[in-house]
């Protein structure tokens, strides 16, 4: 279930880029912690009237990231719960009843799996459990840090068809119709809880905040001070120059794919966690990738596929996404992106297109 923290800051200070008219309601910031769920740290910053509706809607969001990250697991069992890795481990043996959100997730990701070409494909677990724990020895002993031998991962590649999960809405099933198959949702799955958790806030009456789930981040309505937009940071994948641009942007989201985060070392070679399908090995077209989308699931997931596509293809592609903006970061600091996306950069550090 993890994926590269993705590389970005929000820039909340209300003295920084101020837009619109005078705020007619003056409401306190309140920030929260949740540690957790999905590998990493989520922040919760909420504009309200007090600390008690705060707290309310902090424990709000708490309480659903535990539960989503439990129905989205796929390396824990939960008494008396079903999730994705108990949809793995009946792999081709019968069909597994799970919460409406699984169901959700998955068809989501069969969708988009088929509007991105299959780069981006929640079935790809054979191939990725393969990469993951040759990563993760390598990481614990890099003298002897190695890669998957070529054989084992085109033999995982024959369990990873799509068209092989059938889900059943009715029934509310999912099942794995060959055994050897398994589903990983890290693609996915932070992105597509925390937009559940957003509107679910916002449902719940609050009007203005963020969620920042280890850099995937969500905004709520727009800032009450008097601004039209929120800032949200780009920082430079290298690390070397701080904010590589800062971004002003309405409700919506921002995620970011970069291999910088989670890798190990093979003879010098630098091997991250973003598996090609194609070449069966870590793909090397950017240092990073984000996505600007109404929704952080899409988002969470177009930023894997687009990372995963040449240049020209992923822009065709995000050409023909409505409401979808794209800043690639290529390999050797160049910054592309979509006339969109151009159109909210608010500075700008590095040389771009």
């Amino acid at each position: 279930m993890k994926k590269a923290a993705a590389l970005l800051i929000i820039i909340l200070s209300l003295s920084l880029f101020p837009w619109g008219c005078a705020p007619k309601k003056t409401f306190n910031r309140y920030t929260g912690t949740i540690f957790e769920t999905f590998d990493t740290m989520i922040q919760i910053t909420a504009y309200t009237n007090n600390k008690g509706e705060f707290d309310h809607y902090y424990n709000m969001a708490r309480g659903r990231f535990q539960q989503l990250h439990k129905l989205f697991d796929i390396y824990h069992d939960y008494p008396g719960l079903n999730n994705i890795k108990t949809i793995n481990d009946h792999a081709g043996i019968k069909p597994v009843r799970v919460e409406g959100e699984v169901i959700d997730l998955i068809a989501f990701s069969q969708k988009w799996c088929g509007h991105t070409g299959g780069k981006a494909n929640i079935a790809l677990g054979p191939l990725l459990e393969i990469w993951h724990d040759y990563r993760t020895k390598g990481m614990a002993n890099p003298e002897i840090a190695t890669v998957p031998p070529l054989k084992i991962l085109r033999e995982a590649m024959l369990h990873t068809d799509i068209n092989n999960v059938v889900v059943d809405k009715a029934q509310s099933t999912v099942f794995l119709t060959h055994q050897g198959m398994a589903l990983d949702v890290g693609a996915v799955a932070k992105g597509f809880a925390v937009e559940i958790v957003a509107r679910e806030l916002a449902a719940a009456g609050l009007g203005a905040g963020v969620i920042n789930a280890g850099g995937n981040v969500r905004t709520i309505g727009i800032p009450p001070d008097g601004r039209e937009k929120w800032a949200i940071g780009i920082e430079d994948p290298t690390g070397s120059t701080g904010i590589l641009a800062t971004l002003n942007i309405g409700e919506g989201a921002v995620v970011t794919s970069s291999g910088q985060q989670r890798y190990y070392v093979v003879d010098g070679e630098v091997l991250h966690h973003i598996i090609d399908p194609k070449t069966l090995w870590p793909a090397s077209f950017y240092q990073a990738v984000t996505v600007v989308a109404p929704d952080s699931g899409l988002a969470d997931f177009l930023s894997t596929a687009l990372f995963l596509l040449p240049y020209t293809e992923g822009h065709e592609l995000s050409e023909e996404l409505e409401d979808v903006e794209v800043i690639w970061i290529m390999p050797g600091g160049d910054i592309k992106s979509t006339k969109g996306l151009e159109a909210m950069i608010n500075t700008h550090n590095g040389s771009g297109k």
